[in-house]
């Protein structure tokens, strides 16, 4: 398994934050769901990290537990949009400098308006990716707010 540091990790290093870093076999084409399982984790509080665009051509993260979807009409209203649209996964990668599959919300290439889903305030941490597949990180609901900017508003169905 790979260590080495993502751009996500490196950030939260900076800021002093604490966070734990859980490994699986990225060979696996694992949904998130799986992901959890195979950490041995709730799949309630592991998050996927979600990339937008509005009908304005602005670009908008939502991270959501990975057994949740976002709801676009939530999603919209909570930034303030007519409405939202995912990104196709060939332009995540030089959107956000993430593939798809090991997108973290903290570390992209531009700051994005960033929601958490509201149901992260349930636990007093969360997991969300570390930047790269088979890397998920574990950290305070509280720190990844700040670590990507966030904002918490409830966006799933």
């Amino acid at each position: 398994m790979r260590e080495d540091k993502t751009n996500a990790m490196r950030i939260l290093d900076a800021h002093g934050v604490a966070y734990a870093c859980r490994f699986y076999d990225d060979n696996l084409a694992l949904s998130g769901v799986e992901v959890a399982r195979t950490l041995g984790q709730d799949p309630d509080r592991v998050f996927k990290t979600l990339v937008t665009v509005g009908k304005s051509g602005e670009h908008y993260v939502f991270v959501i537990p990975v057994v949740f979807e976002l709801d676009l009409k939530k999603a919209a209203s909570a930034v303030g949009e007519k409405s939202v649209a995912m990104v196709k996964s060939k332009e995540l990668l030089p959107l956000t400098g993430y593939v798809h599959g090991g997108c973290s919300p903290i570390g992209m290439k531009k700051r994005f308006v960033t929601v958490i889903d509201e149901t992260a305030t349930l636990f007093d941490s969360i997991m969300c990716s570390g930047g790269r597949i088979g890397c998920q990180l574990e950290l305070s609901v509280d720190d990844l707010r700040r670590a990507a900017d966030a904002r918490i508003a409830d966006v799933t169905v």
